[in-house]
């Protein structure tokens, strides 16, 4: 997947000319996080391709699966209660592929848009938010098969969920940027919606992948409610962290009243008069007022 994207969606633009922005096409500079996750998921792909050959079988309520060992513990693999309520795997699956095609247009929706959204984000928030979109496809795979929507349980493995995340992450927050679909280009929100009702389509006719076509749908989700309730976020955390500072501010007023009283029996009556409760409330006071002048 490629995009198109415009100089002024960077830190330090300066337009070469007044009157527009400079149009270009390149390669996005790759980014920290998104560089390790693309080092990991080649490396675990090829790992399980030289070392962990499919040997395995795996008894469901219908057929046997044929899976490695990789897939056998960590890929999303609803064949029993046990298997489907070990969460690790809501992860660790967005690392395993089933292919060569498989992996490549992963890992360059991932190269793509995953460095714009690291540059928007930070770091830290863009990889809570990726493996975030891919355990909400995991999931929403593992309640179909629960709810008997999938008869036969099969393994998925890929980042998918993330990547589609991401899309409709762009999609919302960059509509200028134009990406290659199906060798064409054309804007990111118009790939998206047909990527869409292309997923949806085929998940209700539970044609071939609508497994992951499901978890396709959940990603994108998850990646387009992210976006759209940020501000109901920002609001939510600053209502937050106002009540906190409110409740503080009693906290304060009541050790005060408190400290007042304890100084006020000390000079009545002295130190010696106080319990042990209240010895501990004026030292923590005073080592308080130390640390706050600096002492």
């Amino acid at each position: 997947m490629g995009l198109y994207d415009r100089d002024y969606t960077r830190e330090g633009f300066r337009p070469r000319y007044h009157s527009a922005p400079h149009m270009r096409f390149g390669f996005a500079p790759l980014t920290p996080i998104v560089k390790k996750l693309l080092i990991i998921n080649f490396a675990v792909f090829f790992v399980g391709l030289i070392f962990f050959p499919r040997n395995i079988f795996i008894e469901t309520a219908t057929v046997p699966i044929k899976v490695n060992l990789l897939e056998r513990w960590f890929a999303v693999f609803p064949y029993s209660i046990q298997s489907a309520l070990q969460p690790w795997r809501l992860i660790t699956y967005q690392f395993l592929h089933g292919g060569t095609f498989h992996i490549l247009f992963n890992m360059l929706g991932l190269f793509f848009l995953g460095s714009v959204l690291e540059r928007h984000w930070g770091g830290k928030k863009f990889l809570v938010f990726y493996l975030s979109c891919g355990a909400v496809g995991g999931a929403f795979y593992t309640l179909l098969v629960a709810v008997n929507f999938f008869p036969t349980p099969l393994p998925m493995v890929g980042a998918s969920g993330a990547i589609l995340g991401m899309l409709a992450a762009c999609a919302i927050l960059f509509p200028h940027f134009v990406v290659f679909l199906f060798f064409f280009p054309v804007p990111i929100r118009f790939a998206a919606l047909i990527l869409t009702f292309f997923y949806v389509a085929n998940l209700l006719s539970k044609g071939a992948n609508a497994g992951g076509d499901a978890a396709h749908l959940a990603g994108m989700a998850a990646g387009a409610v992210y976006v759209l309730s940020g501000s109901w976020r920002t609001k939510l955390k600053l209502k937050m962290q106002a009540s906190q500072w409110q409740k503080n501010l009693g906290s304060q007023r009541d050790l005060q009243v408190e400290l007042d009283r304890i100084l006020q029996k000390v000079h009545e009556s002295g130190i010696h008069s106080l319990t042990s409760k209240e010895r501990t409330i004026l030292k923590r006071a005073t080592e308080a007022q130390k640390k706050h002048n600096g002492l």
